[in-house]
């Protein structure tokens, strides 16, 4: 049964099935009143789909019917051990790549969103990594206007200092090690959530490439962004130390069959000290960006 979140919306746990028949923890948020538009939030890296509740009940309270989910091996969607109770599975063994994460899990949501709504005019908001799996899935073209949100092409150098120089350290003198002792990118070590190992290693590779994902002579479904003649609008925080300008420009120079719009927010735009790289999902957010998101998304038809 759904749950309200808010007075307006209902929210529903559910399991979407991934391309190959994973099974992926998702919320659907719906309004008590009609349904005009269909929305799907896709995280970032390391970041569960709980970050995004809030962003995700305010545009249901709009008349967005809203799906947010956990890529395979991380939060909800990581297999729990056959003993002890709400335990999770141990990551050893456990095959998913971030772009695996686009293949299998990214495009089956969005076909799940489209044939369910396939009335309702249909965006994508995408969260750093979210954002950056626009350009890789094979269905983009079901997508009619995407907002990418802090979504960068996440070379360390184009992160500011001395935040570049801290990822590098953790990455290859933490991360990495300790990814190939374990067989996971343990949590604790620094991004908060255990990562499937193949995830952490394709992830420390391209950040550690000057073209970053579009260098991986290995990914195939770099063919698959200028698939995308959708509408497009980057969010770049001018104090996000991850998804610089420079970042989030060369992110999107990968969208070749459209002109996408990159604008930058500055915390005094709305009234807060500080943005960052995760703080758009704030509720105190929601009267300026959360606002603007929404009048922007909801003015595809």
């Amino acid at each position: 049964m759904a749950e309200p979140v808010l007075d307006d919306v209902f929210g529903d746990d559910i399991t979407v099935p991934a391309t190959d028949g994973y099974p992926l923890a998702a919320t659907l948020f719906l309004p008590r009143g009609a349904k005009r538009h269909a929305v799907l939030i896709n995280s970032a890296t390391a970041v569960p789909r709980r970050l995004y509740r809030g962003f995700a009940g305010y545009l249901a309270m709009r008349g967005c019917a809203v799906l947010t989910y956990d890529y395979r091996g991380t939060g909800d969607s990581r297999q729990q051990a056959p003993t002890g109770h709400n335990q999770p599975k141990s990551l050893v063994g456990f095959q998913a790549s971030m772009s695996d994460w686009a293949a299998l899990d990214v495009t089956a949501a969005v076909g799940w969103m489209r044939e369910r709504y396939k009335t309702l005019p249909f965006a994508y908001v995408g969260h750093s990594f979210g954002g950056q799996a626009l350009g890789l899935l094979p269905n983009n073209s079901e997508i009619a206007r995407a907002l990418l949100i802090a979504a960068q092409a996440g070379y360390w150098k184009l992160m500011t200092a001395p935040e570049r120089y801290r990822v590098y350290a953790m990455l290859n003198f933490v991360g990495r090690p300790l990814t190939r002792m374990f067989g996971y990118m343990p949590g604790k070590a620094g991004l908060g959530m255990d990562l499937p190992k193949d995830a952490f290693l394709q992830w420390a590779g391209w950040v550690m490439s000057p073209r970053y994902l579009f260098d991986d002579a290995k990914l195939d479904s770099l063919k698959n962004f200028p698939k995308y003649r959708g509408a497009l609008r980057a969010l770049c925080m001018a104090d996000d130390p991850w998804a610089t300008r420079p970042a989030v420009e060369l992110l999107c120079s990968g969208f070749t069959s459209i002109k996408p719009e990159i604008i930058t927010v500055t915390p005094a735009d709305t009234g807060a000290s500080k943005i960052g790289h995760m703080g758009f999902f704030r509720p105190e957010h929601r009267d300026t960006l959360w606002c603007g998101a929404a009048e922007w998304i909801q003015a595809g038809e």
